[in-house]
Formats: C-alpha cells, structure tokens, sequence
C-alpha cells in the first residue's frame, strides 16, 4: 500500500433525508456542510475550496458560496451525474498536491421527491427519444439484456443484489427502506422496463451531503481520525448509450485500475465495496469491470447473498441506492458510507477491521465512473 498521506476526507454528514417538502436545494446543503464541517471540528471559515453540482442553478457554484458565506479561492463544479463527488474529492487531493487549498467543501442536495423534478437534456438522444426509450431505466435494461443473452445472468441473480442490500438497510436506522425482502418479492414486483422490476430500481428521494478534504497539516488539526485518499481515478465513455462500446463493460475497468495502481493494493486488500446501484444490474456490471470477478460472472459472484451482511463480500453496508436513498445522484453518499466504516462508525453494519475502502460512483446511463481507494492508519 502506498505509504505517502497527502489528503484525508476528515468530515462527513448527511442532511435531512426522505420527503423534505420545507426545505430547497441550498438549505439541503447547507445543513449537510454545517454537519461536516462539525464532524471534522471545522468551521466555514476553515473552507478555502467548493465543489458542488447539479442542475437546480446556472451558476452553482456561487449561488450556494453565497448562501453558505463562503468566499472560496477554488472551485470545481464537474457534472458527470452520480460520479461527480468521487471526481470532486480527487480532484480536491490534486489542488491540495499543488499547494493551492488546504480545506476542500464538496456538497450535494436534492428536492427529487417532493419536487419531483429530473431534468434530462435529450438533444443527443437521436435515436432513445422517438422510439419512447424510458431514460434512465431503458437504457440499463438494454445492459441487462445484453449481459443475459451473452452470459445466461438471471433475473434471479439480479434480485440477490436487492434482497442483500435490504438486509444492509435492515441495520441503518437513516434507512428509507427497512422492511426485509425476498428473491420471490423482487420478481414478483412490477415490470418497470423489462426485464428490469421495480425492486431492481433505485429510490427517488429527497437529501444531502457534504464531505470536507483536508491536507495533511490541515488534517493533523481536525477531531477526528483522517480518511486517506490513497488513489482516485476517472473514465467517460459515452453520452448516449448507442454510443456505448460494450453495454456490459463500464469506464470502471479503467478507473477502477488507476484508482488501486496510483494505492499500491490489490482486490485482497479491499476490506469494504460501495458502488453506484442505480439498478441491481449497474452493480453486477460495476464489480465485473473493476476486476472483482470475469466478465459473466457478475451474476454468480454476488448469489448465496455474498454480499449481504454475513457474507465474505461486504458490499453498499448503507443499504445503497435501492433501499437507504438517491436523491438523484448517489455518489456523495457513497463516500460517507465508506468514511463511517473505516472510522468504525456504523454500529449493526459495521465491517469488523475494515482499513480499506474502494469506492466506485458512476453517472449517465452507464457514462462515467470515478473510483476512490480510501483507507486508515
């Protein structure tokens, strides 16, 4: 493992989850930046560098600098969906390198569910759009078709991705969905795009969160223990799925190598695994790419419940995207999730010994991944 520490996550906070009629996009943030920000033993005046996205303004970046009282020297606004946030804290560890920022804000928030507004820009979708493609779930079942007919992957094994997850969720009190599911019940739920069912889909959900970076020095001041950025890497592929080389291949084959190169490990090493779950079939795609098993074994790999809490590959301990929330873009919360175990946070779900920790958001349908390899002294 690579032994030089020049970054750490040292902050990290949800805001209020669910349904959250009362409160806008900014508000979401802010709280969940004042959360952070006191999980480090911070304050906004601490803040030299923003990152934030999404598309509730023309100008995020200063709409929620102004909001917040913060005058940042450096700011980043990357969109490439729900891979944004690995790409922010990466790109908050090379500014650090380069001696521009110390302490780096990246936030995220959402009005998904009580506003019930997804905007989607379609003037590449030539071909999705006239046909009546449903974006964004169309375009993964097109993925889990493909995988079907090249490697005899099951509706079944898709479920076991939903069930273990929901038995991740059972434990997190933060979790929207914690009733206990069965294989049975996932198929048996409605067809939403097939083969793809409705427990196969993540939430929509309102929320926010915010994860503070910090430099070393700067880090030696925060309360609690850092959270190494031990590597990071960042792939885009496509816009449009008809653009997609390999509708069974993601970006992650490639970020997910420079993320554990540029760390100095290998699989063996990686105690805990957070990836984006969109779909259960993003997860079955995201593990085969980063090299966790072959192409076609995805479906194998996670049945017996593997990776559900109990089994040898813990996997989304937060409940993930299908049942703990997705608020639109999950990526942020991926990273809090990974933080909180390797800090030995996470009471009913915690992964015993965890020390390190691979993360993988991906955004678009199957368009970007970013991969972050975080680990503790």
């Amino acid at each position: 493992m690579r032994s030089d520490r020049t970054a750490a996550v040292v902050g990290v906070a949800e805001s209020d989850l669910g349904f959250t009629p009362g409160r806008n996009v900014l508000s979401l943030q802010a709280q969940a930046a004042k959360r952070a920000l006191d999980d480090a033993g911070f304050t906004k005046d601490d803040v030299d560098a923003l990152y934030t996205t999404g598309s509730w303004a023309a100008f995020p970046q200063l709409m929620l600098a102004e909001y917040l009282g913060i005058k940042p020297k450096y700011t980043g606004g990357t969109n490439i969906g729900g891979s944004s946030f690995e790409s922010h804290v990466a790109h908050a560890v090379v500014a650090i390198q380069a001696g521009l920022i110390d302490v780096a804000l990246i936030t995220y928030g959402s009005t998904l569910k009580s506003k019930r507004t997804a905007p989607m820009s379609s003037l590449t979708q030539t071909y999705e759009d006239p046909f009546g493609l449903p974006t964004p779930v169309g375009h993964y079942a097109l993925a889990t078709m493909k995988h079907m007919h090249l490697y005899g992957t099951t509706s079944e094994q898709l479920a076991e991705v939903a069930v273990a997850t929901r038995k991740w969720a059972c434990l997190n009190e933060k979790a929207t969905m914690r009733e206990p599911i069965t294989i049975e019940d996932v198929l048996q739920s409605p067809m939403i795009a097939e083969p793809l069912h409705l427990l196969d889909c993540c939430l929509m959900s309102d929320g926010g969160g915010a994860v503070v970076v910090a430099s070393e020095k700067a880090a030696a001041n925060a309360k609690k223990k850092p959270v190494w950025v031990l590597g990071h890497g960042e792939k885009q592929t496509h816009n449009s799925v008809v653009f997609m080389d390999d509708l069974t291949v993601t970006g992650a084959k490639e970020s997910g190598r420079q993320a554990m190169q540029m760390a100095g490990i290998t699989h063996d090493d990686i105690d805990v695994v957070q990836v984006y779950d969109s779909f259960t079939i993003t997860v079955i795609l995201t593990l085969e790419s980063l090299g966790f098993c072959k192409p076609g074994e995805g479906g194998a790999f996670v049945s017996g419940q593997r990776t559900a809490p109990g089994g040898s590959f813990p996997l989304n301990t937060s409940g993930g995207g299908l049942s703990y929330l997705h608020p639109g873009m999950f990526g942020i919360f991926l990273i809090i999730e990974a933080v909180r175990q390797l800090r030995g946070e996470c009471e009913k779900r915690q992964v015993e010994n965890a020390k390190i920790a691979l993360v993988n958001g991906t955004g678009g349908t199957l368009s970007s991944t970013s991969t972050l390899v975080l680990g503790r002294d």
